[in-house]
C-alpha cells in the first residue's frame, strides 16, 4: 500500500546561518531510507499525469517503483533512457511547475518529491557505477553542435547514442554553459556537471572549447569541413540593462558577469584571477532565479546587507518558491514593489585624498515605490509608479538581473538564418528546424532565457529531427 502522508519527506540541508558563509551544496540529498519512504508515496498512476509535465518524458512512475524495490541502479537506467543530465535536473528543474505540478498527490497535499528522487537515483549511480559505457556503432555521419549548455549536451548525447560522430563547439574554456557559469556551486556542484559531461565523452562526443562560432570559425565553414547537419544551442548570454543614469559606474555588474566571475572563475577562492571587490551593501535588481543566485552569492562573499529590488510583489516573483525561501532563510532582504530610477556615484580618491578622474563608484541607488495596476500583456498586474515616493537605498554595488538575449554573433555571420526582433533564432516547428536546411536550433537561443529542462527538451526533439533528416538524406 502507498504511504498516504500528505507531506514530502524534508530534504536534509545545511543550516541557513552556516551555508550563507560557504559555497558548499545547500541540499544534502536523501538517504536510501528517506528515498524509499518518499517513493512509497507514489500511487503509480496508470495514466501517469506526471510524465506529461516532463519536457523530456521521463517515465517517472517506473523509476520511482524501482526505488521502492531498492533497485537504485535500475531507477537511474529508467531516467537515463530519457535524460542526458539526470543529476543536474534533479537539482535545478522547476518540478513544481512541471512533473510535480501534475502529480495526483498534490491535489490534497504535497506532490511526490520527484526531483529529489531523481537526484537520489543519479547520485547513487555516480557514486557506485563501476562499469564502462558502451559506444554505439558509428553510422558514418557527422553532426556539429554549437554550445555546450543543456540543449547542446542533450542533443549531442541523443545523437551519439544513435552512432553519429558529434562534435560540440563551446565558446568558453569549460563545457556546461549556464550550468557552469550561471548556477552557483551551492545549488549545482560543478563536479556533478563534469561527471555528466564525462559520460557524454565516453559515448564518443568530442568537445572543443574556446571555439567562438562566428569568429573562430563560421557555421558555413563547419559545413565545408564535412558536417552533415548542425544544432545551434548557443544560449542567451547577452545581458540586458535598464538604461537608467549611473549604469556605467564601477560597482555595477550584469548578473552574467557577476555569476561568471563567481562560478566559472571561482572569485570566492583566495588568489582568484578575477576577484570581486568585497562590498558592504548590495542591491540585486530582478526577481527571477538568476537574481536569487546573485543575491545569495553576494551574501556568501561577505556583504552585510543584500537587497532584492523588484518592481512587483511577492506573488509575482518569477523565481522558484524554493529559491525565494532559501534566500530569505539566508538573510536576503526583499525590497518588493520598488524600481530603480538612477544609480548614484562619486569620484574615487587617491591616497592623497585627491579625485581619481574616470573612477566613479556606486554610492547609492535611487528607487521609486510601485503599486500594481491592471494586468499587462503577460497577464501579470502592471507595476505603476507612485509619484513623490522616491528614496535612496544605501548600496555600494548593484547587480542587474533583468534578463538576457542571444548574442548576435552567429546571426550576423550566418547568411539566411532567420531571427526575430529579439535576436532569437526562428524555428519552423517543435523539431527546431531553422530557415536553413540542415540547421536546427533550440534552448535559449530560440526562446530567450528559460529553464534548463525546457532547453533539454528542445535539444531532445532536435536530435530526433536531425536523425530523421539524415536517415532520409541520400
Amino acid at each position: 500500500m502507498p504511504d498516504m502522508s500528505l507531506t514530502k519527506h524534508p530534504m536534509p540541508s545545511q543550516e541557513p546561518d552556516v551555508r550563507n558563509k560557504n559555497f558548499l551544496e545547500v541540499a544534502l540529498g536523501y538517504t536510501e531510507e528517506i528515498a524509499v519512504a518518499e517513493a512509497n508515496r507514489c500511487l503509480n498512476c496508470k495514466n501517469m499525469p506526471c510524465v506529461s509535465g516532463c519536457p523530456v518524458n521521463i517515465q517517472i512512475p517506473h523509476f520511482i517503483k524501482k526505488i521502492v524495490e531498492k533497485d537504485f541502479e535500475g531507477a537511474y537506467e529508467v531516467i537515463a533512457g530519457s535524460s542526458s543530465l539526470p543529476a543536474v535536473c534533479g537539482r535545478v528543474c522547476p518540478q513544481e511547475k512541471q512533473c510535480e505540478g501534475k502529480c495526483v498527490r498534490g491535489i490534497k497535499g504535497e506532490p511526490v518529491g520527484i526531483g529529489r528522487l531523481e537526484r537520489f537515483a543519479a547520485d547513487y549511480h555516480n557514486a557506485n557505477f563501476k562499469g564502462e559505457v558502451k559506444k554505439p556503432e558509428p553510422n558514418g555521419k557527422k553532426v556539429a553542435v554549437i554550445g555546450a549548455g543543456p540543449s547542446g549536451l542533450t542533443c549531442a548525447g541523443d545523437l551519439a547514442k544513435k552512432g553519429y560522430a558529434v562534435t560540440i563547439f563551446e565558446a568558453l574554456h569549460l563545457a556546461g554553459g549556464v550550468l557552469v557559469y550561471g548556477i552557483p556551486e551551492f545549488r549545482l556542484p560543478k563536479s556533478i556537471v563534469q561527471k555528466e559531461i564525462d559520460g557524454l565523452s565516453a559515448l564518443g562526443v568530442d568537445v572543443e572549447t574556446n571555439m567562438v562560432i562566428g569568429k573562430t570559425v563560421t557555421i558555413d565553414e563547419l559545413f565545408e569541413k564535412g558536417y552533415d547537419a548542425m544544432f545551434i544551442g548557443s544560449g542567451a548570454g547577452l545581458p540586458r540593462f535598464m538604461n537608467i543614469p549611473g549604469e556605467n559606474l564601477k560597482g555595477v555588474y550584469s548578473a552574467n558577469e557577476f555569476l561568471t566571475r563567481v562560478n566559472l572563475m571561482k572569485a570566492y577562492k583566495p588568489g582568484s584571477d578575477t576577484p570581486i571587490k568585497e562590498n558592504k551593501n548590495v542591491a540585486v535588481v530582478g526577481g527571477g532565479n538568476v537574481a536569487m543566485d546573485a543575491a545569495r552569492c553576494a551574501k556568501r562573499l561577505g556583504a552585510e546587507n543584500v537587497y532584492i529590488v523588484y518592481r512587483r510583489g511577492e506573488e509575482e516573483l518569477p523565481a522558484r518558491k524554493e529559491e525565494v525561501e532559501h534566500a530569505k532563510e539566508e538573510g536576503i532582504i526583499f525590497k518588493l514593489l520598488n524600481n530603480p530610477v538612477e544609480i548614484l556615484g562619486c569620484e574615487d580618491k587617491d591616497e592623497n585624498g585627491r579625485p581619481a578622474p574616470g573612477y566613479h563608484f556606486v554610492t547609492g541607488m535611487k528607487c521609486i515605490k510601485m503599486e500594481l495596476g491592471e494586468p499587462d500583456a503577460s497577464g501579470r498586474r502592471k507595476p505603476v509608479e507612485i509619484p513623490g515616493s522616491e528614496f535612496v537605498l544605501d548600496v555600494d554595488c548593484v547587480i542587474m538581473a533583468i534578463g538576457t538575449s542571444p548574442n548576435p554573433l552567429i546571426k550576423n555571420t550566418t547568411e539566411g538564418l532567420e531571427t526575430n526582433k529579439h535576436g532569437c533564432i526562428v524555428t519552423k516547428d517543435e523539431s527546431g528546424l531553422t530557415s536553413r536546411e540542415g540547421i536546427y536550433a533550440g534552448g535559449d537561443a530560440v526562446t530567450g532565457a528559460a529553464t534548463v529542462i525546457s532547453a533539454m527538451g528542445a535539444g531532445k526533439k532536435a536530435a530526433a529531427a536531425i536523425d530523421e533528416y539524415l536517415s532520409n538524406k541520400n
